[in-house]
């Protein structure tokens, strides 16, 4: 089984390498887009194929992983999406470092731990989007610092000193009640 980092370099001259990438990968990409844009989850993967495919040639190993590279392909689309949903809505417009329509009210409807989900919501609210968005792709999509470092578009140490400081910040402002109901990357 060849890397997905040979994979991606062998798509830019020879397109049928880049087959593997959305088998292997298909389903992670789709786990993270449900969780944040459920009812068009389907379409926003296409599109992240599509982009994913049209901009292989951009891929850059010295980045970071090609798993990376393809998270920070759907963080854009998924970008795109909700900013076309609020001129759709034709509502006010958020500064432009605000991710549109990011359905971070509904997270506690889907955690396990429904008791702790509106403290955790909160938490994460209150968190700089960046260290956020990097706790998010760690804990739900299972990506290493140095992957949603590459997602994010930030260096690897910028990532794991911000990944320390968003998981201190969340665990300091969650209650022993709270803190003992979660494990993994939260808590």
């Amino acid at each position: 089984m060849d890397p997905d980092e040979d994979l991606l370099a062998r798509a830019a001259r020879e397109p049928a390498a880049f087959e593997p990438l959305v088998d292997r990968h298909s389903a992670a990409l789709h786990g993270y887009l449900v969780r944040r844009a459920p009812t068009a989850a389907d379409d926003l993967l296409s599109e992240v194929w599509l982009q994913a495919y049209a901009n292989r040639h951009t891929y850059d190993s010295s980045r970071g992983p090609a798993r990376g590279w393809l998270f920070g392909v759907a963080r854009n689309v998924l970008a795109r999406h909700w900013q076309a949903a609020a001129r759709a809505a034709d509502g006010p417009q958020p500064p432009s470092d605000t991710q549109v329509g990011d359905p971070w009210q509904a997270v506690d409807r889907r955690m396990d731990a429904a008791a702790v989900g509106p403290e955790l919501r909160n938490g994460l609210a209150g968190l700089p989007e960046v260290e956020r968005e990097l706790l998010l792709l760690v804990a739900w999509e299972q990506l290493t610092p140095t992957e949603a470092a590459a997602v994010v578009g930030i260096p690897a140490g910028t990532a794991r000193s911000r990944l320390h400081r968003a998981r201190a910040r969340l665990r300091d402002g969650l209650s022993d009640t709270a803190l003992t109901h979660l494990t993994g990357d939260f808590a």
